[in-house]
């Protein structure tokens, strides 16, 4: 299979555990103390990926400055489009309560809220189809973090789509895109990454990196402390201490 079809196919898998998620939210009626519990478990895990995983390789592939420059890029980048998709309705996204508006609510919140979960899902991508360059296989905590950290959010905030009133069509329609622009991220990362400088590589990684942490701040930890709360600390450190171990081992 040619490299960048693989980095496809992973992206896709770590997409598809979004639509994973919103099944379990439509079929099931999962207590919202156990979402925000997998949803701190989640946070845990990206935050370890993206510490020893995505950052650790920017910095020795290209150096700290251009890690650096990237991480606050992207950082800054999200929070501008979130501030700006919050203002369209799609503020409590990954809630599971009701605290997303419905469409006669807040017109045009569907759309905002279908953006901002593509825009939660595509660095993500990009790193798996980055992972592959140079034949080294898909990075196996990248991936797991990845799909760890999306089956909550796609219950968490199909479960919040649901109680808005939206209809099964626009939830699945939503989360079955998202998992086909994963696919499509990951596997664009590759193929127009193959041969690009070390420096170029950092910067996109770290950016990636830089939006996955804000995301983390903004959205996931939020949603997960409003229902577990005290214990969203100690999930979260069994979520990173997971990852970190899978990654050394």
């Amino acid at each position: 299979m040619p490299e960048w079809l693989e980095a496809g196919v992973w992206g896709l898998v770590g997409g598809a555990a979004l639509v994973i998620g919103a099944a379990v939210a439509w079929f099931a009626r999962v207590p919202s103390r156990v979402v925000a519990w997998i949803m701190a478990f989640g946070a845990g895990v990206l935050i370890s990926a993206l510490a020893f995983d995505l950052m650790d390789e920017a910095e020795r592939t290209g150096g700290l400055l251009p890690t650096a420059l990237g991480f606050l890029g992207g950082a800054v980048a999200y929070v501008l489009a979130n501030v700006a998709l919050a203002r369209r309705g799609a503020r409590h996204r990954k809630r599971s309560h009701d605290r997303q508006p419905s469409e006669d609510e807040v017109q045009g919140s569907g759309s905002a809220i279908a953006v901002g979960a593509l825009l939660d899902g595509v660095p993500e991508s990009v790193v798996l189809g980055l992972s592959l360059l140079g034949g080294g296989g898909i990075g196996v905590s990248v991936l797991a973090a990845v799909f760890i950290s999306n089956v909550p959010e796609g219950l968490s905030s199909a479960a919040g789509m649901k109680q808005a009133g939206r209809s099964a069509r626009y939830v699945f329609g939503v989360w079955g895109g998202i998992a086909l622009a994963s696919g499509a991220a990951a596997l664009l990362g590759n193929l127009l990454l193959a041969g690009a400088a070390p420096e170029t590589i950092a910067v996109i990684t770290a950016v990636a990196a830089g939006a996955i942490l804000a995301m983390i701040a903004d959205t996931m930890v939020p949603e997960a402390f409003e229902e577990a709360q005290l214990v969203t600390g100690l999930i979260t450190a069994a979520g990173f201490l997971t990852a970190f171990a899978l990654e050394r081992l």
